[in-house]
């Protein structure tokens, strides 16, 4: 704020009487009330005077300062900076913030009062506190940094509690599986997760989640594979303002950050660039993070499960596998038997797909003794994953409330009757290998428009690709479209009920 000059007054202008004291104890009284420190030099700089709030704040005696010169104060390095050499210099107020030896932080106000000829006689500092609203200010920056971190991590979970299927183990082997892994549940041992794809590894990492000491906390998913690599560091270590082109303006916490003191799961991590595995690494040894644009690092405790259907020490002699982060990764490992060796969870998984579409879209469709007698003859190369496929399909095609064996598509010899693909109408057209497929034949014009159509061929498209390929990323590449895109196409056909809420189950 500019101020006017200061001019010294020629008559006292308080209404002392005659009878009163003299004014000037009653003026230092005044001054001495006040919490701001006060502190007075004469033109020539020399502090001829100090209330006692000056000597709290900065922790000088007034014997220590008064008579010396300011620019000897400062050249001592009694005092840092001085608002009163400033003023004197430029002849107007000086505003400046200062730090004490004591620690504490003011705002110094440095006022020349002039007398009737217009030249400085004295110079009046105003010394004021603000350690205490610095303090609120950073303890209010430490609330909304929590409160971004609180949305993120609902805005989190609000998404995995749409997806969390019920876990189903009535074979022995799943049943020994999850007695050999309630065990590391309740340590804090990092947990390896391996099998074949499809045979429901992210529903063994959230079992042991739920029977661990952190079952309270966030239990984050990520599939390492569907994170373009440019973007995987910033989306499990977060950035800083600025980071990027494009960037958060506030910044944002990562996945890590997110599932602080819960479990965070990391799904295919087998296909992280050697480069994130590298800061992978850093993370589970040092136990903390550095976001992207940021030096400052963030202590972490999180319990870290990992999961892959890659054979990761044959990854490791191809060099495509960091050796150190393999070791610190198995601590426990485990392996998810496929489901051609745990025969007796296939009715009960399959009974749970039906269940689940009978509930989406309002049917009472169960399966008879002939269709799960079919279901256990087949081996089930793509596991749960291929389960699910099959019995929507199956659902999909049965005429009546029961799905009979005929509707599974599986031959009599055990095989799966693959040679069928869902035309642009969801008609089914075989296909004979021994000749390229014809083109498909144009539908009639309906009330749909063009795009509603294209949509719909396409969802059908990504449908069988996913349920084929088995992983999101080998869909991406049979489709030959980025990952990242293939999942915001799948997640926008999903809420339009194109297609199935789940296309992976266990």
């Amino acid at each position: 704020m500019k101020r006017n000059r200061v001019y010294l007054p020629q008559s006292l202008p308080l209404p002392f009487s005659a009878e009163q004291l003299d004014p000037l104890p009653r003026l230092i009284a005044i001054l001495e009330s006040s919490f701001d420190g006060i502190f007075v030099t004469d033109a020539q700089a020399r502090p001829i005077w100090c209330n006692h709030s000056y000597e709290v704040i900065s922790g000088l005696t007034a014997q220590e300062v008064l008579g010396v010169p300011m620019g000897e104060l400062v050249r001592r390095g009694t005092i840092s900076h001085s608002a009163t050499l400033e003023a004197l210099a430029q002849g107007q107020a000086v505003t400046i913030n200062q730090t004490f030896t004591t620690g504490k932080r003011a705002v110094v106000t440095s006022t020349p009062i002039y007398d009737q000829t217009d030249q400085i006689c004295l110079v009046v500092t105003n010394v004021r506190d603000i350690s205490e609203l610095i303090a609120l200010q950073e303890t209010l920056d430490h609330q909304r940094r929590l409160s971004a971190r609180y949305q993120q991590e609902i805005a989190v979970i609000r998404d995995q509690l749409l997806h969390t299927p019920q876990l189903v183990a009535e074979d022995p082997a799943t049943l020994n599986l999850l007695r050999i892994v309630g065990r590391a549940a309740q340590l804090d041992t990092v947990v390896l997760i391996q099998g074949e794809t499809g045979t429901g590894k992210e529903r063994i990492a959230s079992y042991i989640h739920q029977n661990s000491p952190r079952a309270r906390k966030n239990f984050i998913r990520v599939n390492c594979g569907a994170i373009p690599e440019s973007l995987a560091e910033s989306e499990l270590f977060g950035y800083e303002r600025g980071a990027f082109t494009g960037a958060n303006r506030e910044g944002k916490p990562g996945l890590f950050e997110v599932a602080h003191e819960g479990t965070i799961f990391l799904d295919e991590v087998g296909e992280l660039s050697l480069a994130t595995q590298t800061k992978l690494l850093r993370v589970l040894q040092e136990k903390e993070i550095t976001r992207v644009g940021g030096s400052k690092p963030i202590p972490i405790d999180v319990r870290v499960i990992a999961a892959t259907n890659r054979d990761l020490q044959k990854c490791v002699t191809e060099g495509a596998f960091r050796e150190d982060l393999y070791y610190r990764l198995s601590v426990f490992p485990v392996w998810v038997p496929p489901l051609r060796e745990r025969k007796l969870d296939i009715p009960k998984l399959a009974a749970s797909v039906i269940e689940e579409l009978n509930q989406t879209y309002e049917h009472k469709k169960s399966l008879t003794v002939g269709a799960e007698a079919t279901l256990l003859q087949y081996p089930w190369p793509g596991n749960v994953r291929e389960l699910r496929n099959v019995m929507e399909r199956a659902f999909i095609m049965s005429d009546g409330e029961e799905i009979q064996a005929e509707d599974l598509a599986i031959l009599d010899n055990g095989s799966l009757h693959t040679p069928k693909t869902i035309s642009p109408t969801y008609g089914v057209e075989p296909q004979h290998p021994q000749s390229p497929a014809p083109a498909p034949e144009c539908p009639p014009l309906t009330e749909e428009s063009l795009q509603a159509q294209v949509e719909r061929f396409e969802a059908a498209l990504i449908a069988q690709a996913l349920a084929e390929a088995g992983s999101l990323r080998a869909a991406a590449r049979r489709l030959q479209m980025d990952p990242a895109t293939l999942l915001r196409r799948k997640k926008k056909y999903q809420a339009q009920r194109r297609l199935p809420p789940r296309l992976i189950h266990f």
